[in-house]
């Protein structure tokens, strides 16, 4: 494993555009009939606007469409919105596509945008929040003539536009607000997307055919079914076997003999990261204590411990033995080359001497022991690192007893306080909101901080964060985000250790599968084998 190679983004061709703005257009050559996915994703609600759930973005993408969508460079593209454009701080228009019809026939129109925005503003609570930060910000919004939307903010949002590439629209109804309980109870979507609605049995299967008039051209497949099969090594047998064509996140260690059975394999770097991250608030912690058991001060408060343990850690083990090489070693919160991130910062090897010294230097010649806490089939290989990080620290002298747990415990545990060190996962739409949840100091007035568990705080960094949000979306945004991450990166408050990479296999029906870094799984993304 190269640890300083860099993620390098495919660049689209004018297909795969299209693959990823709605549906591929199909030839008569490629044109099939059903194309059968098994998904690990389970959809739990027909309501596009409720949960902010991979699973419900994924596989309510055939029916519904956004204003703005991100390519698989996570770069914004024109969606329902053909424009948009900001007229000062805080007004911006949004410029709409014409002759866009929904499933039922009525046109889409700008006021099926205000309404959508209303109702995840002003009616939907669901119990985590949904998509109402996406538009908690908005003061009004109006729609002078058919096609353009006017929203008035409460202060600058300069990446509005990101922010909408989350959100599905939908279809203003006669009256009211259209309720979750509806949707879900048969009440049949009504989307502008490339795939209708046919049945839904929750947690077991998702059904739809093809949108004859759909606005992106004619998709390639007439019907797509979705079966819902949590288990990988079940949806690894149901490709094998050919029950279905496509199988998503397939687990490294079936590549090499799905390849035998004659699958092809399509993987990429996921925009997300894997990290290990410190409590560095409390003077001492839960588990953490000198070589003869007695309770120490907090060692993580000083950036000498944590860099010591940055460089004992070894990702090349990580990525090679446990991913099998399905995943990219981290150093940082995004792949390389993804916008927002640092050329600069590489993954290093580990340097066991150095981090000794540094260790001796803080104040630990021999060591101290931990308690490593961390999910268990929650991530790709979480319980293995958790073992493999332990087996590295301890040729420091850190003795660390891993602990994984199931993720609702888990997770009720790190909340709570109850762990001193662990590790975790987190992914989001861009650079800017990982380093905004993650990294920056909590503070609920700003809403920052919501996954800094850890409670570090930079005020430096926190103003350079809250400079970069401030820039429109683009290369000078970019460039602030990447020397913001340099500065905190610099003082080590969570170990970056891998970028795992989704995997999805495909059978002979299947002439290639675009994936994308957020990890959806589409019909979109699959083209029918040519004949």
């Amino acid at each position: 494993m190269k640890l300083g190679s860099p993620f390098r983004p495919r660049l689209l061709s004018a297909l795969l555009f299209s693959i990823f703005l709605g549906s591929a257009p199909a030839t008569p050559a490629q044109e099939r009939g059903e194309l059968r996915i098994a998904t690990s994703y389970k959809l739990m609600t027909l309501d596009p606007q409720y949960a902010n759930l991979n699973e419900n973005t994924s596989l309510l993408s055939h029916i519904y469409e956004r204003l703005v969508y991100q390519d698989e460079n996570l770069e914004l593209k024109p969606g329902l919105a053909t424009s948009w454009r900001p007229l000062s701080d805080t007004q911006w228009a949004f410029k709409l596509r014409d002759k866009v019809r929904f499933h039922d026939g009525s046109a889409f129109d700008a006021d099926d945008v205000v309404y959508t925005i209303e109702r995840i503003r002003d009616f939907l609570k669901p119990p985590s929040g949904g998509f109402r930060s996406y538009v908690s910000g908005i003061k009004s919004v109006s729609a002078p003539d058919p096609l353009t939307v006017l929203i008035e903010t409460d202060g600058a949002v300069p990446n509005l536009p990101l922010f909408f590439s989350s959100l599905f629209v939908m279809n203003r109804p006669a009256k009211g607000f259209e309720t979750t309980e509806n949707l879900n109870a048969g009440h049949p979507p009504n989307g502008t997307g490339p795939y209708r609605f046919e049945s839904w049995s929750s947690g077991e299967s998702l059904r739809l055919a093809r949108n004859d008039d759909y606005w992106g051209g004619k998709p390639a497949w007439s019907k797509v079914t979705f079966r819902v099969i949590e288990n990988p090594a079940a949806r690894v047998a149901a490709l094998s076997t050919g029950e279905v064509d496509v199988a998503d996140a397939i687990p490294a260690r079936d590549v090499a003999s799905l390849k035998e059975r004659g699958a092809r394999v399509a993987s990429v770097g996921a925009a997300r990261v894997n990290f290990v991250q410190f409590d560095v608030a409390r003077d001492t912690l839960p588990g953490v204590t000198d070589r003869s058991g007695e309770p120490i001060a907090n060692p993580f408060k000083n950036p000498l411990v944590r860099r010591a343990l940055t460089l004992a850690t070894d990702r090349g083990i990580l990525v090679d033995k446990i991913l099998a090489g399905y995943g990219t070693a981290a150093a940082q919160v995004f792949p390389n080359g993804l916008p927002g991130t640092s050329a600069n910062l590489l993954p290093e090897a580990p340097n066991y001497d150095e981090a000794k010294m540094l260790l001796a230097k803080a104040g630990f010649p021999d060591g101290f022991n931990l308690v490593l806490a961390g999910p268990a089939g929650r991530y790709p290989g979480d319980a293995e690192s958790l073992q493999a990080v332990a087996q590295s620290w301890a040729r420091i002298g850190v003795n660390a007893q891993p602990a994984a747990a199931p993720f609702s415990v888990f997770n009720t545990k790190r909340a709570a306080g109850d762990y001193g060190v662990w590790y975790g996962g987190t992914s989001g739409e861009a650079v800017d909101i990982i380093l905004h949840t993650l990294l920056a100091s909590p503070d609920p007035e700003r809403g920052t901080g919501a996954l800094n568990f850890g409670k570090y705080r930079n005020e430096a960094f926190d103003a350079m964060l809250a400079r970069a949000e401030s820039i429109a979306v683009g290369p000078e945004r970019n460039a602030a985000l990447a020397q913001a991450t340099e500065l905190v990166m610099a003082d080590q408050p969570i170990i970056p250790l891998y970028h795992f990479h989704h995997i999805v296999g495909y059978g002979s029906r299947i002439g290639s599968y675009v994936l994308h870094p957020r990890g959806w799984t589409t019909a979109m993304q699959t083209l029918p084998a040519m004949e």
